[in-house]
């Protein structure tokens, strides 16, 4: 059976990234996470894991999109002059 929540160390390991970024992802809200009896005990559900990582590829297909966008308009700028 797969397990509903994550420790922070498996966050760590499934996304390659320190403790301190995981925690910092989870102070700021961007990866939401239940604390569980101790003050550092954190558990993040599989399906919020995901849905950040969902967002975060789709961050990075805009910002390529708009970075694109903003090269074309610079090289028909250049043209035009």
């Amino acid at each position: 059976m797969t397990p509903r929540f994550l420790t922070l160390a498996d966050v760590v390991e499934q996304l390659n990234i320190s403790m301190v970024q995981a925690r910092a992802l989870v102070r700021t809200g961007e990866l939401p996470a239940i604390q569980l009896g101790g003050r550092n005990v954190w558990r993040v559900e599989v399906s919020e894991l995901e849905a950040y990582i969902e967002r975060k590829y789709a961050e990075n297909r805009e910002r390529i999109a708009t970075e694109q966008e903003e090269q074309r308009e610079r090289e028909d700028t250049e043209h035009e002059g």
